[in-house]
């Protein structure tokens, strides 16, 4: 399985790579920093040309609050686009607020979870992440 890890906060993106690795997540995990950065990834354009070395990821694992382009309008460019529509995005955000859950779901995410929701919760989240890709459903953690 292949994992685009789209986070700006370096503190979170070397957790959730922790716990990706320590629950042995099947698969590669690639990172971008930036709404910008993670829109050339999907469309291999830019730094990211090179399909074989950024190859399409099955999971957006997708930071609300991050630079260029905020994780909203990047979550619905992949679901408004038809050749991205079918990856599954999962919301990785410190932000609990209600209208940011109902964003995310009515917009096409596969589940949320909340940083702020503690270490453990994240930790057993993201520990069964390769089970979204092919979620039907929403989740909430």
């Amino acid at each position: 399985m292949r994992i685009l890890l789209v986070e700006d906060n370096f503190e979170h993106l070397r957790l959730t790579k922790y716990i990706l690795r320590h629950h042995n997540v099947p698969g590669e995990v690639y990172v971008v920093r930036d709404g910008q950065e993670a829109i050339d990834y999907l469309h291999n354009r830019n730094q990211f040309a090179d399909a074989s070395a950024n190859p399409r990821p099955q999971v957006v694992l997708l930071d609300l609050n991050i630079p260029c382009i905020d994780g909203k309008e990047v979550l619905k460019m992949i679901k408004t686009n038809e050749s991205l529509k079918d990856i599954a995005v999962v919301i990785l955000s410190s932000s609990d607020r209600e209208e940011d859950i109902a964003y995310a779901y009515e917009n096409g995410a596969a589940a949320y979870i909340s940083k702020s929701a503690g270490f453990e919760r994240l930790n057993e989240a993201l520990s069964s992440i390769h089970t979204f890709a092919n979620a039907e459903r929403s989740l909430v953690f």
